[in-house]
């Protein structure tokens, strides 16, 4: 189903975010017989609906926006509606078409588009690939998830998007170049169950992509694609890294090496198999990457890395602030404290409570010296998980400003405070940008200059 497609029709844009925005200005300029918005969540959280929004689409709240829904003949749903939501329940019940935004933009852009999702990494690795694709004179515009919705995108000739599970589940037509980081369990409350999410992550590779790349090091991710045909970056044959003639570690294609990994600024183990898948993707879409290595190399030494993604934040007193709140689940926290392996580490976890599994994260910590400290709403049962670690030190503080002033007092002047949380910001914050913001503010409240 394309924009156009909705000429003469009803439609109901559900959800009044960013995506629902982008929606009902994109929609509205295609003639719908009638556009209203549908906000069944509506909090002290949300922004005015008004101006052009509100002339385009009346808003409709609580109960009876359900009713808007199933008389409409397409809903275009935000990705933060969840498949279990007994509304989308109901509508698939009643064989109501549901779409989204995205699924609306890839059915008209497909074929220019590089679509990265992944359980983790796909924020780092879509960035990486939009910068080394600039720095070789393919010009592209970057957005998705990351923060601008497909539907407020200009016209190009190249696409970079980050693509959630949520974004990817209503997709009917696959990019040109689909790209998957990692898979582990993650917003499992949302999709159903692990077999549900893993079913709407990979839905991104299942209608017709003309090439998938894929972390060849992700063992999960490897036995849910099976013998699909794909490059499986960080194997041999492709793009890796191995010992260079000097004795240190290089990034390679196939035999050949590209540039020491002391270039690439991120920390962690990761981020080199972030990109290693970025590099496939480009010698995926026909660029020599070995004839311009040296561009790369020197894109790679000025990638800045994301905001909210492992980025270091100095302080007086000397400690190391580090906001990682992209980290939503326990394996994004996982690998970021193995990024600060061997410093002493303070870790800030718990946000919106999904129910996840934090099983790994205690097996992970098992030989490892911390401190934790947990806020509301998971922070108390992801706490109570660890309980008993011979060298975690675990407390729970009633919020973000309480855990800060608590991890001034327990960090060493040489240590790093970590927020990572394995946690979603829903709940009390709008987004991970909010959170992000509160951080910092709890930063500045807490410093004694």
């Amino acid at each position: 189903m394309r924009l156009s497609d909705l000429r003469g029709r009803t439609v109901a844009v559900w959800g009044t975010g960013r995506e629902g925005r982008a929606a009902v200005t994109a929609i509205a300029a295609h003639g719908p017989a009638e556009l209203v918005a549908v906000d069944d969540s509506a909090n002290f959280l949300s922004l005015p609906w008004d101006g052009l929004l509100a002339e385009a689409a009346p808003l409709v709240t609580g109960e009876a926006g359900f009713d808007r829904l199933a008389a409409a003949d397409v809903v275009v749903r935000s990705p933060g509606v969840p498949q279990t939501h007994p509304w989308m329940v109901e509508l698939r019940r009643r064989g109501v078409p549901v779409t989204q935004g995205t699924a609306l933009w890839m059915a008209d852009h497909a074929v220019r588009t590089v679509g990265v999702t992944g359980s983790k990494g796909k924020s780092t690795t879509s960035s990486l690939i939009s910068h080394l694709l600039t720095a070789t004179g393919r010009p592209n515009v970057f957005g998705g998830n990351i923060g601008v919705p497909t539907l407020d995108l200009p016209e190009a000739e190249l696409y970079v998007l980050e693509l959630s599970s949520y974004q990817c589940s209503d997709l009917t037509d696959s990019p040109r170049v689909a790209v998957v980081t990692a898979l582990f369990p993650e917003h499992l409350d949302a999709h159903g169950g692990e077999r549900e999410y893993y079913r709407d992550k990979l839905n991104l590779l299942a209608h017709d992509p003309r090439t998938i790349v894929v972390n060849g090091g992700d063992s999960r991710l490897a036995a849910e694609l099976g013998e699909l045909p794909a490059v499986r970056a960080g194997r041999p044959d492709t793009t890796h890294v191995a010992t260079g003639s000097d004795g240190t570690p290089w990034f390679h294609l196939g035999d050949q090496p590209l540039f020491p990994r002391a270039v690439l600024p991120l920390v962690g183990r990761h981020n080199e198999g972030n990109l290693c898948v970025a590099l496939a993707v480009l010698d995926a879409l026909g660029i020599d990457v070995v004839a311009v290595k040296d561009s790369l190399a020197i894109a790679v030494a000025e990638f800045q890395g994301l905001a909210h993604r492992l980025t270091e934040i100095t302080d007086p007193s000397g400690l190391t602030f580090v906001d990682d709140t992209l980290a939503t689940s326990p394996y994004a926290a996982m690998h970021a404290i193995d990024a600060y392996d061997g410093r002493p580490l303070t870790v800030i976890v718990g946000g919106a409570d999904r129910g996840l599994d934090y099983g790994p994260l205690r097996d992970h910590l098992a030989e490892r010296e911390l401190n934790i400290i947990g806020i509301p709403d998971s922070g108390s049962r992801i706490v109570a998980a660890l309980a008993g670690l011979p060298g975690v030190h675990c407390e729970v503080v009633d919020d973000l400003t309480a855990a800060v002033r608590q991890a001034r007092k327990l960090t060493p002047a040489d240590g790093v405070v970590l927020l990572s949380p394995a946690a979603p910001s829903y709940g009390r914050y709008r987004n991970f940008e909010h959170r992000s913001e509160a951080f910092l503010e709890a930063i500045e409240e807490t410093s004694a200059h």
